[in-house]
């Protein structure tokens, strides 16, 4: 008995009905980090308010400021591609962000411990986008959406740097925690 194997289809292999699912979910996705996006610029505000750590509320007023311009930059990619920009509820953000919200009522203002779960909840947080991003950039350039990949792209470094500093904040705010 032989088995058939089937290898990726190619551009030229594509079927119209592929590609037409691909991109539909490539636009679900998309609308899906826009609402995450926007959501995420309301909630980072309550985040730097309940920081202790200068170093921390600065990081996190500097992702502020980029999280304003991936929704713009999101837009863009939406424009790029022929479609109207459009949130759809992010089932995934809102739960990352009422978990922060969560850490931050459960943890006494003006601690480290509280700075602690406030990088934690942001990590979880740029790591969703961290995945959300590279997916988007990948599919982008998939279906031939070379400028839409190259916004995705500029938006997944971005993330991955705010990541990288919440990181290095971390190693400061874990040591005071431990000593209080």
């Amino acid at each position: 008995m032989t088995t058939k194997t089937t290898k990726p289809a190619t551009a030229a292999h594509r079927t119209q009905e592929a590609e037409g699912a691909l991109k539909e979910l490539f636009i679900d996705e998309m609308k899906d980090i826009y609402w995450a996006e926007q959501h995420l610029a309301k909630a980072l505000p309550k985040m730097i308010k309940g920081a202790t750590s200068d170093e921390l509320k600065q990081a996190i007023s500097d992702h502020l400021k980029q999280t304003k311009n991936h929704v713009a930059r999101l837009e863009s990619a939406f424009e790029s591609i022929g479609e109207k920009a459009k949130a759809v509820k992010c089932e995934a953000m809102a739960g990352l962000l009422k978990e922060a919200e969560e850490l931050l009522t459960e943890t006494e203002k003006g601690t480290e411990v509280r700075d602690v779960a406030i990088i934690s909840a942001a990590q979880k947080v740029e790591h969703y986008e961290i995945a959300s991003y590279g997916t988007l950039k990948t599919l982008a350039g998939n279906l031939g959406f070379i400028d839409a990949a190259k916004l995705f792209n500029e938006t997944l470094e971005e993330e991955k740097a705010a990541d990288a500093m919440l990181s290095q904040v971390a190693d400061t705010v874990n040591e005071a925690a431990l000593a209080e």
